[in-house]
């Protein structure tokens, strides 16, 4: 089926955190794709709603009522990528973040839209103990999404079946969002679903990592604790989010012409 319409929500890994900057904002996977989306269907447009750091709440508060006027049938395609940012948080509620996730997926499939949902990685690699919590968290999070997206037919992405994904090189130096490569994969996954032009060679894993000294690694983790855990604690401690004061970069669907690898 060809769509006329894309409509990106969710939260930095749908803005394209941390991705190229691109005409001063991150490109990311969803940009990507609706790029080579314009530049094969016709009459088509394009928005992002997404914004760094929303919990699943504000998602479905705030930027599904928005979707929701730009929404012409299945002729829409909308991605809804919500919920890490709550798993993720010490507090972490699954009960209300996952009935919360349920009731958005309900609400875009009232609208009429197409809809396709993402699984999040459960297993990166890292042994740590906050890793170790997010893997099970994830886990239960996935199972539902999974469950939902076949109860109403939704499209699906779930990297958990690929382990090439596993490796740490496609994620930014902040441990948290994509970096380049990811999202290019992402956007690469996203446009074989469709039968769009890609990379067919994007599930390809990258050659060996080339091993690193003791000293290297400590001077790594150091500064990013300086850089990336101290600014995110005190966000937590001033109850501030990355996202405050942000809005979306392409609040209305427009023709959009991104830039192509």
């Amino acid at each position: 089926m060809l769509y006329n319409r894309f409509i990106a929500l969710g939260d930095s890994m749908t803005e394209g955190m941390s991705d190229e900057i691109f005409q001063g904002k991150y490109r990311g996977w969803a940009d990507r794709v609706a790029a080579v989306m314009a530049a094969n269907w016709n009459d088509f447009t394009y928005a992002n709603l997404a914004i760094r750091g929303k919990l699943v709440g504000q998602v479905v508060n705030e930027q599904i009522p928005a979707a929701k006027k730009f929404i012409e049938g299945k002729s829409t395609l909308v991605s809804f990528h919500a919920g890490a940012n709550d798993v993720i948080r010490p507090k972490y509620d699954p009960d209300k973040t996952i009935a919360t996730y349920n009731f958005g997926v309900d609400e875009l499939i009232r609208s009429g839209a197409t809809l396709m949902l993402f699984c999040v990685l459960e297993d990166s690699g890292v042994k740590t103990r906050a890793a170790q919590v997010w893997k099970e968290r994830f886990r239960e999070f996935n199972e539902n999404v999974r469950r939902r997206a076949a109860a109403v037919d939704a499209i699906l992405f779930d990297p958990n079946n690929d382990d090439f994904w596993r490796d740490l090189r496609f994620i930014d130096e902040d441990r948290l969002h994509l970096n380049h490569e990811g999202h290019r994969r992402v956007a690469q996954a996203v446009l074989a679903r469709f039968n769009l032009p890609h990379d067919e060679n994007w599930r390809k894993p990258l050659p060996k990592a080339e091993p690193i000294t003791r000293i290297e690694k400590l001077q790594i983790d150091l500064n990013w604790f300086g850089k990336y855990a101290i600014p995110w604690m005190g966000r937590r401690l001033r109850g501030r989010s990355s996202g405050d004061g942000r809005s979306a970069k392409y609040p209305h669907p427009v023709p959009f012409s991104g830039k192509h690898d």
